[in-house]
């Protein structure tokens, strides 16, 4: 799969995303090392810290069905670039410093990431 077709998957996700507070609306497409995807959106809640990301939610739904080795997950928003955030880059981190980010705020500008250069020195136990 494409970069730019990871990308359109998270641009399609992002259409699920439950987002009454702040209307912004952001999906995931994780792409794992045999070839599935796992989509998320970002589910918002207004006890604000149980908010669940789409990048976390896409990881939670492939782990959840026996996969843990990925290779890239595309991140898009429903305006500008979505970057994932700190604690879905250590998320992320936690399944390999080598997985691939995708971002990009339209089709034509999508650039791509190790996680590692997104989260230098992420933590590990």
């Amino acid at each position: 799969m494409t970069d730019l077709e990871l990308f359109k998957a998270a641009k399609k996700a992002m259409h699920f995303a439950y987002a009454p507070y702040s209307n912004f609306r952001v999906g995931a497409a994780l792409l794992t090392k045999d070839g599935k995807v796992y989509t998320g959106a970002n589910v918002e809640n207004s006890s604000f810290g149980a908010t669940v990301c789409a990048e976390r939610t896409a990881f939670v739904k492939a782990i959840s069905e026996g996969h843990c080795e990925f290779d890239t997950i595309a991140v898009a928003a429903s305006s500008g670039e979505a970057f994932p955030c700190g604690i879905c880059r250590q998320f992320i981190f936690e399944f390999g410093d080598h997985i691939r980010v995708v971002v990009g705020s339209d089709e034509e500008s999508i650039k791509s990431y190790k996680i590692d250069e997104l989260l230098p020195h992420g933590f590990r136990l």
